[in-house]
């Protein structure tokens, strides 16, 4: 099933950006439950099924503002059904995709208000270049990246957004966090649960102010306990719901300064012997 949609114009700003608002937009459904993922610029737009690592490329230029082609019914009617899924998916852009970029602007226009950036639920595999030239002017307070799938944080995001106070990068796939994050100097509360990470990342423990580390629900098995003794402003961090060793639970009980969120442990068998 083929739907067309016409993304209304809102601002004269909104329509440099092309593919954001203004054109027709071509949909298949078949592609609604796959992520949004964003090329530098808008060059390039597609959703990944990641069960087989399969990219359906939507739209691609070479051009910097990007200007997909203007469909129309007639030429929507003449895509033969037997070129398949593969084909027609190559020549139409899903519904989503046009929702979630005109979401993502909306929000960086309501951020140019309040200085408070939420992105939240936007189906992002990365930030786009976009985003920084819409918040090039603002001084941004907070930033909610959370419910993405968002793999990695570039390191140019601690230099256009450096007087943060609240990071949320909760509900994402992050494994990593670059170390320019420690450029952050206002940045108080940093939350990285429901992620990826094997360890608690260092630059965790270098960031001047901040205050306040929700690091729950991820695999973290190693902590750097004399990294977080040394942490400058730390003052409360959250572990739970991560596989620590009972050998990391006791260095972390050595904390005083700190205050270690943790889920209670449960003794092995093996260990009233």
């Amino acid at each position: 099933m083929i739907i067309q949609m016409k993304a209304k114009m809102k601002t004269r700003r909104e329509k440099s950006w092309g593919i954001l608002v203004g054109d027709s937009i071509l949909v298949h459904e078949m592609h609604a439950q796959y992520p949004l993922a964003v090329g530098q610029t808008y060059r390039k737009i597609f959703f990944v099924n990641k069960g087989n690592k399969e990219k359906t490329v939507l739209y691609r230029s070479s051009r910097k503002k990007m200007r997909p082609p203007a469909y129309n019914a007639e030429e929507v009617q003449q895509i033969p059904q037997e070129q398949g899924e593969r084909n027609v998916a190559m020549a139409v852009c899903v519904q989503l995709a046009g929702r979630a970029i005109i979401r993502v602007v909306s929000r960086c226009e309501e951020a140019q208000d309040n200085c408070n950036l939420d992105l939240s639920e936007c189906q992002l595999m990365q930030i786009p270049d976009a985003v920084y030239h819409l918040m090039r002017h603002t001084e941004l307070k907070r930033c909610d990246l959370s419910g993405n799938v968002i793999t990695k944080i570039p390191p140019k995001f601690a230099v256009k957004f450096s007087l943060i106070t609240e990071l949320n990068l909760s509900h994402n796939q992050m494994s990593k966090l670059p170390e320019e994050l420690a450029e952050l100097q206002a940045l108080e509360r940093l939350n990285i649960s429901h992620n990826t990470f094997i360890a608690l990342p260092p630059v965790t423990c270098q960031i001047p102010q901040l205050k306040r580390l929700l690091a729950n629900n991820n695999s973290i098995i190693d902590v750097d306990v004399e990294r977080i003794k040394h942490a400058p402003a730390l003052e409360y961090i959250d572990l739970q719901a991560n596989p620590l060793t009972p050998r990391m639970y006791d260095l972390l009980s050595t904390l005083t300064r700190i205050r270690v969120e943790l889920t209670p442990r449960q003794v092995e068998e093996w260990e009233d012997l």
